[in-house]
């Protein structure tokens, strides 16, 4: 974990996988590690239903992110409307991210795909936003409708969009 106290950590809400989760996390991405795990006592046990002597809360960093897992039971569930952006540079790196965190074929669409904890992600090649910002109107809206068309983002079926071939 840094040592600077970063201002804004996001917290994930888990029903009783947070360790396990934090763990899978830190396994794919690169400069990054577990740090505190917290545990329910007696007295937070009896308030939450969580057993006493289980994991309450992990603290992990992803590249230099950090965040903390939390197993609050199965109140709360994950939704499209929070995803984690990962910029990828090569279609290698798509690939890579995409094949360790895509675990639900369904909820693949443009970039975004949702692991087995049913977080979302968006895998981008930092060339996209390049693209869809060209002034060429004709260009972008291209790649638009390629990436409209993809699961997995293709760098390459990008570019051809691009380029009008």
């Amino acid at each position: 974990m840094a040592n600077i106290i970063q201002k804004i950590t996001p917290c994930l809400w888990f029903d009783d996988k947070a360790e396990e989760a934090a763990r899978f996390y830190t396994s794919i991405f690169p400069d990054s590690s577990i740090g505190e795990i917290s545990r329910y006592d007696e007295s937070s046990s009896q308030v939450s239903g969580q057993p006493a002597g289980s994991v309450l809360t992990v603290e992990f960093s992803l590249s230099g992110q950090d965040f903390t897992a939390l197993n609050g039971g199965p109140v709360f569930k994950f939704s499209e409307a929070v995803s984690f952006q990962v910029s990828c540079d090569t279609q290698e790196e798509v690939d890579m991210y995409w094949s360790k965190l895509s675990a639900v074929s369904e909820a693949e669409q443009c970039g975004w795909c949702k692991d087995k904890y049913g977080l979302s992600w968006q895998i981008v090649p930092t060339i996209l936003p390049k693209l869809l910002a060209d002034p060429d109107k004709e260009k972008s809206g291209r790649v638009m409708m390629a990436m409209l068309q993809m699961k997995k983002i293709d760098v390459a079926g990008l570019q051809k969009a691009y380029d009008g071939k």
